[in-house]
């Protein structure tokens, strides 16, 4: 079986029908399921309901988790993207000590270690970037590892006054690196991909979760930031936050315009 196929069910009883379906139907085109790359989780909001800790088909026995990757992005039952942040932070760490001494080396130019820093390092943190919902804390943890990276490759700077050298302030990371910043490439990310989804119709799926509403009441306390919302907080930050997004993306020409200005606006 392919490792990235997806079963969803409203229960676990539904689940386990669903189960024991697919493995009938594998074999008989003489597949297999692994019952040990196969795992399942539970997202309710009580996390104690449903105590059962595996699910048995006739002769196959599938774990229950609290936390798995799927496509590159780990998910959680409690649908927090921190620990996602945590896994990408450390991938990019990985990296960044790898090639630490190029990025650090005299021998090497600038252009060339940031060419070398957005082609390793970049990619493995903004894998998928479109699909988050961040935070302001998760966006500053996002900030601080491309200015710990930046500053290995601008090196420290002599202080005019006292004569000691000492390291960049973020600001002068800003205009040394003269491209967007990892929040800013997100954001503008996000953008496209929005546009992208709203241009689909109600025919897709996906345009579906994008406008639907759930039904049921949510849980106490303050909401989660939702990925629509961080659209249009993106928007407000360039004017446009007060006016329907998904009204704006028929319009190719104003929405790309949008995205760049999102993408090239410099904030503090």
């Amino acid at each position: 079986m392919p490792d990235d196929f997806n079963m969803l069910g409203g229960s676990t009883h539904t689940l386990k029908e669903n189960a024991e379906t697919l493995v009938a139907a594998t074999r008989e085109t003489g597949l297999e399921v692994s019952a040990d790359k196969t795992k399942y989780m539970v997202m309710p909001r009580d996390q104690n309901a449903g105590r059962i800790h595996s699910v048995r088909t006739d002769n196959s026995t599938f774990e229950r988790v609290e936390d798995f990757k799927y496509l590159g992005t780990t998910l959680t039952n409690q649908s927090y993207l921190m620990e996602e942040i945590k896994s990408r932070l450390r991938s990019g760490n990985a990296f960044y000590h790898s090639v630490q001494n190029r990025l650090s080396s005299r021998l090497l130019t600038k252009n060339l270690k940031i060419k070398i820093y957005r082609t390793l390092i970049l990619p493995v943190v903004l894998y998928g970037c479109e699909n988050l919902a961040l935070t302001l804390q998760e966006e500053r943890k996002l900030r601080m590892f491309e200015n710990m990276v930046l500053r290995t490759i601008f090196g420290p700077r002599k202080d005019e006054v006292t004569g000691d050298w000492r390291r960049l302030y973020n600001e002068e990371l800003n205009d040394l690196y003269s491209s967007p910043n990892f929040v800013r490439v997100i954001k503008s990310r996000r953008m496209r991909w929005a546009g992208y989804v709203a241009r689909m119709g109600e025919e897709r799926v996906v345009y579906r979760v994008l406008v639907g509403k759930p039904e049921g009441r949510r849980q106490l306390g303050i909401p989660r930031r939702r990925w629509a919302d961080n659209i249009r907080m993106d928007l407000q930050e360039v004017g446009y936050g007060y006016m329907d997004w998904i009204g704006l993306t028929p319009n190719r020409d104003m929405w790309w315009t949008l995205v760049g200005s999102v993408m090239n606006l410099r904030v503090p």
